[in-house]
């Protein structure tokens, strides 16, 4: 089961959608410029589900960009205020054991959900079976200075989460693709002082997208191929899930 109950606490909830229009501005933009860049790498995407999707604030906002956008979410209290806030169509479903056939959806996302899983891996293989083209992630950063102040700020919220760096990630993603081959690319944001987006592993907020490569292509990509930015970080890789 998805770990619901910080979710069903009526002052989170209460309190989530009216974080983005405060203290949660600056976030909001600078996370949404971020997904909006790995959304641009999937042109012929048309569908996509949210996998924890709260109170609706990202799913509204796919649906913005032109994707005919749903919600998943197990909490009752979310989803009610999804609703109440006009989001697009949203579901009570389990992101371990999601209720649709597979290939379903083109792209599935999970933003700022992985952290609330009891399994992550689980969350993720379930993702890749019922997208058709990838998935866009969106996860705090375990070695940022944002994950280390949510982590002591006493809030109910972050107490409960999880957070991963951007290698702890590309491994969770190698582990629940079960043979498919993928692409994985991401950057970090919310940086203390820098505004923008960089492909290194301490800013606060990893957005990540991967694609299932076409069979087509597989020939091309026999063998894993690594990226390295200019600090010798890997920020794209291509590989099989069986490696």
């Amino acid at each position: 089961m998805q770990i619901a109950d910080p979710f069903t606490n009526p002052t989170i909830v209460a309190g989530y959608e009216a974080w983005y229009e405060t203290s949660g501005r600056r976030a909001d933009r600078l996370e949404k410029a971020l997904l909006k860049r790995l959304l641009a790498g999937f042109s012929r995407a048309h569908t996509l589900l949210e996998v924890g999707c709260g109170t609706g604030h990202f799913t509204r906002w796919f649906g913005e960009q032109g994707l005919q956008a749903r919600g998943l979410d197990l909490s009752l209290p979310m989803l009610a205020e999804a609703v109440r806030l006009g989001s697009p169509p949203c579901v009570l479903g389990d992101a371990l054991a999601l209720p649709f056939r597979a290939g379903a959806f083109d792209l599935v996302a999970l933003i700022t959900t992985l952290e609330f899983v009891t399994d992550p891996v689980q969350a993720l293989s379930e993702a890749t079976r019922v997208a058709r083209h990838g998935l866009i992630l969106g996860v705090l950063n375990r070695q940022s200075l944002l994950a280390w102040r949510r982590k002591r700020s006493g809030e109910a919220l972050w107490q409960e989460a999880r957070f991963f760096s951007p290698a702890e990630l590309v491994r969770l993603v190698q582990q629940a693709a079960a043979g498919k081959q993928v692409k994985v690319v991401w950057r970090t944001t919310l940086w203390p002082v820098w505004p923008g987006k960089l492909p290194l592993p301490w800013g606060g907020f990893i957005g990540m997208a991967v694609s299932m490569v076409e069979p087509t292509e597989k020939s091309s990509r026999s063998r894993p191929r690594v990226r390295k930015s200019a600090r010798g970080r890997a920020s794209e890789q291509a590989f099989s899930g069986e490696s």
